[in-house]
């Protein structure tokens, strides 16, 4: 059922309320007139000039409290009253002098205009707050669009918010760009797609008195961009407009936070790019130095010992096992940046995967770190490949910013529901603005951005792979100790596949 449908009937009813009002109050006005006759002839019996006095304060209230029609009313009748009980003859609706003819129509003029006055003040009373009503609905409404969140489409969530704040059935916004319609509002509008798209594409405008609804275009300068239509109360030309101005300006702003995301994408993809090209080569610089010094000594001296030739063979063989991790490695770092993680479970000891990343990490390593398991811990399902990654990426920063004579401590110890492993350096430490901030891709502390280097994708990678397993990755710290801690359930919750 269309709710529009039923208006007319609707304001029809409106009026003949109004109009029921507007009599039961008139009686009541008569009936107070009636009351100042009976006390100012029967209960204090005073002369005709006091009892018009108190007829002219009755109706000046009755103006200001009600309006213009019931103190017409009130006047009428005082002045009928007036001359029948209080000028001569008394009791018959006769004058015979005219000085009396005078003063009964002055007073009738006198009641008629200030009650007129009093009635338009009133209702400029009533406009005034009228469109401070309206300038507060702007207001709150331009506080809206800044407040508007990625949710879901912001034209829509415009239709919303105008539909909370204003005080219409229904709203309709046609945003040319997307060639949607958004609708909001307790009630339905329908049946003006055509005119709304012409009034995006022309600039006009259109209304339906019976339906009490009004469409007009949004422009952003003189392009038209969109069509706003709202059912209801009646809505004067200037809020409309100022409604459609706000709407123009709340959907130029969503395009452009729309091309500062694209813009900002394409450059952290070019910044990941140049990233991943300087950690390949710095990476890769050491293993393929190892390797090249292995082939030429045995190319320059193919005569050597057979204990030499192995020697060097397995030096090869192990950098080269050490240069196809790096590039696995890379790979799935920049897989990873993409936010595209997906989990390959099975059943490990952490502790032995620990073991295993510090010995193939023995030459940054130089036997600065310690591993130290808890006994009796069970192996728990989660995607080795990816943990390992994640606990490089910590431990490299460890190796990096702690000093070489103190040790780097690796502890992998259980918990209620959970497995933790912490990661334990003893340098500067990290100041407590920097631990906000430390997981957010990119990000590198200004002390050390010159001094040592790095990507600063390395943790944001580590807490994005704990965060895919169910767990977390935190950080407490002080001056001469720093520790990293990842979390994991040992129940298998937060799966993602």
């Amino acid at each position: 059922m269309r709710a529009a449908a039923n208006l007319p009937t609707i304001a029809t009813g409106g009026r003949a309320k109004q109009l029921l009002k507007i009599g039961l109050r008139s009686l009541v006005s008569i009936a107070g007139v009636g009351l100042v006759t009976f006390a100012a002839y029967r209960v204090f019996q005073v002369n005709a000039t006091t009892a018009g006095f108190a007829y002219l304060l009755l109706v000046l209230v009755i103006a200001s409290t009600w309006g213009f029609a019931e103190a017409c009313m009130a006047s009428l009748a005082a002045t009928l009253l007036l001359n029948l009980c209080f000028l001569p003859p008394i009791g018959k609706l006769t004058i015979y002098e005219k000085q009396n003819w005078v003063a009964l129509f002055s007073f009738l003029a006198t009641s008629l205009i200030a009650s007129r006055l009093s009635a338009k003040a009133e209702r400029r009373t009533r406009d005034a707050i009228a469109r401070r009503q309206d300038v507060e609905h702007l207001y709150t409404f331009s506080r809206a669009i800044l407040l508007i969140e990625e949710s879901e489409p912001f034209a829509h969530q415009l239709a919303q918010r105008l539909a909370e704040i204003f005080p219409v059935d229904a709203v309709v916004l046609y945003d040319r760009a997307t060639d949607e319609i958004y609708r909001a509002g307790p009630s339905e509008f329908d049946g003006m797609d055509d005119q709304l798209r012409d009034a995006a594409r022309h600039g006009g405008s259109f209304s339906d008195a019976e339906q009490r609804r009004v469409i007009t275009a949004v422009r952003l300068g003189s392009e038209p961009i969109a069509a706003l239509g709202v059912q209801g109360a009646h809505m004067p030309d200037s809020v409309l407009q100022g409604i459609a101005n706000l709407v123009a300006i709340g959907l130029e702003r969503a395009r452009a936070q729309d091309l500062a995301h694209q813009i900002e994408a394409a450059r952290r993809s070019e910044q990941l790019r140049t990233t991943l090209l300087d950690a390949l080569a710095h990476e890769f610089k050491t293993p393929l130095t190892s390797i090249k010094a292995a082939t030429t000594s045995l190319l320059a001296n193919p005569d050597q010992p057979q204990e030499s030739r192995t020697e060097l063979l397995t030096v090869a063989d192990e950098e080269a096992d050490r240069l196809e991790v790096l590039v696995d490695d890379a790979v799935e770092m920049a897989r990873l940046s993409n936010a595209d993680i997906d989990l390959h479970k099975e059943l490990v000891e952490v502790s032995e995967v620990i073991r295993e990343l510090v010995a193939s990490m023995h030459n940054e390593c130089d036997r600065r770190v310690r591993v130290i398991p808890e006994d009796g811990l069970a192996p728990i399902a989660l995607d080795k490949r990816l943990v390992r990654l994640a606990v490089k990426q910590i431990l490299d920063n460890a190796l990096k910013y702690s000093p070489a004579a103190k040790p780097v401590e690796i502890r992998v110890h259980g918990g209620e529901g959970s497995l933790a492993v912490d990661v334990t350096d003893h340098g500067k430490g990290i100041s407590a603005q920097e631990q906000v901030r430390i997981f957010e891709r990119f990000y590198r502390g200004p002390a050390i951005r010159q001094q040592i280097p790095g990507s600063g994708l390395g943790l944001s990678i580590a807490s994005s792979i704990a965060q895919a397993h169910g767990g977390d990755l935190t950080v407490t710290s002080r001056p001469g100790e720093t520790t990293f801690r990842i979390t994991l359930p040992v129940d298998g919750k937060g799966e993602r596949n």
